[in-house]
Parts: C-alpha cells; structure tokens; sequence
C-alpha cells in the first residue's frame, strides 16, 4: 500500500547527484552499511518489478526458482540472479547487460516520448532533480537499457503487450 509512496521518497534521493548506485565494490565493513540503505532496498525491489514486468510473471518465477535451486545453501552475487535469468531466456535476451546499467548507475533515466503521424521516438538521458555544485559530475556517458512496454489501437492490455529494449540514447 505504502509502495508507490516509498517509490517515489527513493526516486528522490536518486535523482541528486550526490546519490549512489545499487551495486558498488566495497573496501570495508563500513562501507558495506552504507550499501544498505533506504534507496538500495527501494531501487532494487522496484528493479525487480520491473524485470518480472518484462520478462512476464512466468519467465520471471521461473529464473527466480533456477536462482534458488543452484544457490541453496550457498552464497550469490547479483550476477548469478541475472545467470539465472539468462538461463531461462534460452539467450533471446541478455538481462545481466541490461541489469548492469541499472545497478551500477546511480540515478535513473529521463525518457521522451514523441510521436508525429505513426512514428514514435524515444530518448534517454539521465534525470536529475536539483544539481548539487559540491556533488556534480558529468554522466553524460549514461546509458540505460530501457525495457518499454505499449500497447496499440489494435489490441487490448491484457492481450497484446509489445515491448522495446531502448538500449541506446535514443530509438
């Protein structure tokens, strides 16, 4: 219920720059709690949903049941989950790749949507919600891929869902 209220308290701290990806190297014990914080737990569930939402619920339970059996007992990295993924998609898609942009940037992408007559275009750039001096760094060199979901005029949104990986600036 508190989700989308949660969402969007994490979206904020993400979009200054003063932010700080998902997933990071870490040199201390220190800095493994600074890992595990508030924004970390949101972005990744959130990820998540968005991953299950591409894939499909059945794809997605399925990487998820791969993920837990070859993992039992034992320890994981974030790249065994997307292994597990990878496995399932039999290689029709690459979501280590297209997870790596998630995790190891921090922020998220602004995405335009312009549409003249029957051709849409999008671009990506990254989003930033108040530019910090002390904090700024150029990320013009972000690049997220983007999995986007429409629907047409011709079908219906529980039937016919097409989707678009926006692996480049803009598509």
């Amino acid at each position: 219920e508190d989700f989308p209220t949660l969402i969007f308290k994490a979206m904020m701290k993400d979009a200054l720059n003063s932010s700080h990806p998902v997933s990071s190297a870490v040199q201390s014990s220190e800095q493994i709690e600074e890992m595990f914080d508030a924004l970390s737990y949101i972005k990744g569930a959130s990820l998540l949903l968005m991953l299950k939402h591409y894939l499909t619920k059945d794809v997605f339970q399925a990487g998820i049941e791969v993920y837990l059996h070859n993992h039992n007992y034992g320890t994981a990295q974030s790249d065994d989950l997307w292994d597990s993924m990878n496995e399932i998609t039999n290689g029709t898609l690459d979501v280590k790749k297209m997870m790596k942009t998630w995790i190891v940037h921090k922020g998220f992408p602004l995405v335009t949507v312009v549409r003249k007559g029957k051709i849409i275009s999008v671009q990506q750039e990254k989003f930033l919600y108040r530019v910090e001096p002390e904090n700024w760094t150029s990320d013009a060199s972000y690049l997220w891929h983007i999995p986007l979901t429409y629907i047409t005029n011709r079908c219906n949104f529980t039937h016919c869902t097409n989707a678009f990986l926006l692996d480049q600036k803009s598509g």
